[in-house]
Parts: C-alpha cells; sequence; structure tokens
C-alpha cells in the first residue's frame, strides 16, 4: 500500500520491504514523492520561520554542508509521510525488538501513541529535517538518536535530481559486524525515491541465534551542484 495522503506514483509492498530491512539493514522506497512534491519541499529551505534549528555542520565537526530541523507543526507533506510510514516500519521494530530480547510495547501501532512515549521522557523537540549540500560538502558517518527513546529506522528522500541538479552526494551505509571488518553500501537514488534504513543496530541470524550488528550513515561528496534531501526520523529530541 502507499502512504495515505502522500504524492506516491506507486504501491508499496512492505513485505518485501520488511525482508529487505532483515536481510541487509535497508531498504529503497522507489518513487515515493512526484517531482513536484520534490520541488515544494525543496523550496522551503529558504522559510526561516518553519525551522527550530539550523546547523552547520562543519562548525561542530560534522562534514560540510547544513541542514535545518522543521518546527512544529511539520509541513503537511512531512507529516503526512511521517504519520503514515510508521505504522509498517514499527512492525519491523516489534519484531527486532523480540529478537534482540527488548520491549516490543515500546514501539506502539502509531506514531501518535509513541510521540507520546517520547513527550513522557521529556522529548519534545520535532526530528524531520531538510539537508542542504553544495559542492566538496559531505556528511561523516553518525547515528541519529536524540534522547533515551530512539525508534531503529528512519527514512531519508532525495529531492534533488542527480542527473541535473548535482555529481556525487550518495548516501553511504556503513555496518560493523562483531568479530569482523565493517561492511560499506552506497545507496544510489532518483529524485523522489526514498530509503528506509537501520539507524542504530538490528538484529542478524547466526548459527547460535540472533546477534546485534551497529550501522552508520552519511553522505559522499557533492562534486558540483547542488543536493537537498528530506530525513524522516520518528522520535523526537529532547
Amino acid at each position: 500500500m502507499s502512504p495515505p495522503g502522500a504524492p506516491t506514483r506507486t504501491r508499496r509492498d512492505w513485505s518485501t520491504v520488511a525482508r529487505e530491512l532483515d536481510a541487509t539493514g535497508y531498504a529503497r522506497l522507489p518513487r515515493l514523492l512526484d517531482a513536484r512534491a520534490c520541488r515544494a519541499l525543496a523550496v522551503l529551505y529558504d522559510r526561516d520561520p518553519l525551522f527550530r534549528s539550523t546547523v552547520d555542520m562543519a562548525r561542530h565537526g560534522f562534514g560540510s554542508g547544513q541542514y535545518r530541523y522543521f518546527n512544529a507543526p511539520l509541513p503537511p507533506t512531512v507529516a503526512r509521510l511521517r504519520t503514515s510510514l510508521y505504522p509498517p516500519l514499527a512492525q519491523v521494530a516489534r519484531r527486532w525488538a523480540v529478537r534482540l530480547g527488548q520491549d516490543q510495547d515500546a514501539y506502539p501501532p502509531t506514531l501518535q501513541a509513541f510521540l507520546a512515549r517520547c513527550r513522557t521522557a521529556g522529548q519534545t523537540r520535532p526530528t524531520p529535517l531538510l539537508l542542504r549540500y553544495g559542492p566538496g560538502d559531505w556528511n561523516a558517518l553518525h547515528q541519529d538518536t536524540y534522547g533515551a527513546v530512539a525508534f531503529p529506522l528512519q527514512v531519508a528522500v532525495l529531492l534533488t535530481d542527480p542527473r541535473r541538479d548535482h555529481r556525487g552526494g550518495e548516501l553511504i551505509l556503513v555496518e560493523q559486524r562483531p568479530r569482523a571488518q565493517s561492511r560499506a553500501t552506497t545507496v544510489p537514488l532518483a529524485r523522489g525515491d526514498a530509503v528506509v534504513f537501520t539507524n542504530r543496530e538490528r538484529p542478524v541470524r547466526g548459527t547460535r541465534g540472533d546477534y546485534r550488528v551497529a550501522m552508520r550513515h552519511g553522505v559522499s561528496t557533492v562534486t558540483a551542484g547542488r543536493r537537498l534531501t528530506l530525513g524522516i526520523i520518528f522520535h523526537d529530541a529532547e
């Protein structure tokens, strides 16, 4: 099924998405947004009242480039995507919690109920964001956790066209398995495509049962043009 109310072109097979997340820790969501929706979100970047915080990555040692966290209330398209993507991903999160010996009820069926948990923990600041990179910009490997309550998956949507608007700037996922070398994966996306990925750790089946695998993500250097991405993080920040 497709997220209701979101500008999409294809129906979504969430069982396939879940299998890909189990196998690799990430899954593409092709054509999640159409070109018009991407352009409409990209132009929001310069509208200061929409954002609660702006981060210069070089200043903080995070890489080079800039990102802005949306203020509440979220723009309608962002709010719809966050609300509608959460339930099928919460099913994955609940299965993973059981496999990792955690409480599956930490991830209730609806985003509203999950955000209530965040508020109880003192996490009230919205975390969806827009990220903008120019020539020479990049994002260091990191994990997006903003407090004690954290959802194990997040979504990135490419808003610009890599064929015309920029070169470079691929999403990089680096997985660290116990007693093994790290594995890096680049995820090529077209404009409007999204990728859902592990933002901290996931279970992997081994010969002696499940074990934890940590994942970090970043963005390779943009060599030309400008790249904009929408990040959808489901937990709020302290």
